[in-house]
């Protein structure tokens, strides 16, 4: 099973997806967001289609490598592969699950939301600027993200705005385990 969590920058991803992890054996961890940090910074003279932005979304590659990372991944697990991202565009969002999909048919999404002042106590929590100077990149997205993640095409929406991150892993392990969920 497949199991990707969406959601903004600093709404719990990450946190959530290592206890969804260990709620499950021989489950495993694939963030593609990795991926995409290493084709952000290759030299410029590397041209790859739709470089050139400040999202490596934008990167075909990177689209691509998503999807097949995570089916590596699910090749070496017996358990649920745990992939947390953030989408808002539909386009990208639907290529990216569509070949999750022909991987895995049983693709669960989970989209965690919260208030735009949630996540952006969370991540000053965390030590990341939100506002003022050099900020305007996590606050365009953050802005984004608490925009689109209120309609459920990107996921199964689960609110963290009073949860804690043990909280909402719990509700999608429990959704998870529903009875016409696809079996973990």
């Amino acid at each position: 099973m497949i199991v990707m969590i969406n959601g903004s920058f600093g709404v719990g991803k990450t946190t959530v997806a290592r206890l969804v992890h260990d709620a499950f054996p021989r489950s495993a961890i694939y963030d593609p967001e990795w991926a995409g940090i290493c084709l952000m910074r290759l030299p410029k003279w590397i041209k790859l289609k739709g470089s050139g932005t400040d999202d490596f979304q934008d990167i075909d590659l990177w689209r691509r490598s998503a999807i097949m990372g995570t089916r590596l991944f699910r090749f070496f697990v017996s358990g649920p592969v745990i992939v947390p991202m953030t989408f808002t565009d539909r386009v990208y969002y639907d290529e990216v699950v569509k070949g999750l999909r022909a991987i895995d048919p049983e693709l669960r999404v989970f989209c965690l939301t919260a208030s735009l002042v949630t996540v952006k106590k969370r991540l000053a929590g965390r030590g990341t600027e939100n506002s003022g100077s050099d900020t305007d990149w996590i606050s365009r997205r953050i802005q984004e993200c608490a925009e689109a993640h209120r309609d459920p095409h990107f996921g199964e929406l689960v609110d963290t705005e009073e949860l804690t991150a043990n909280e909402v892993a719990e509700e999608i392990v429990k959704r998870l385990h529903r009875p016409g969920a696809a079996s973990c």
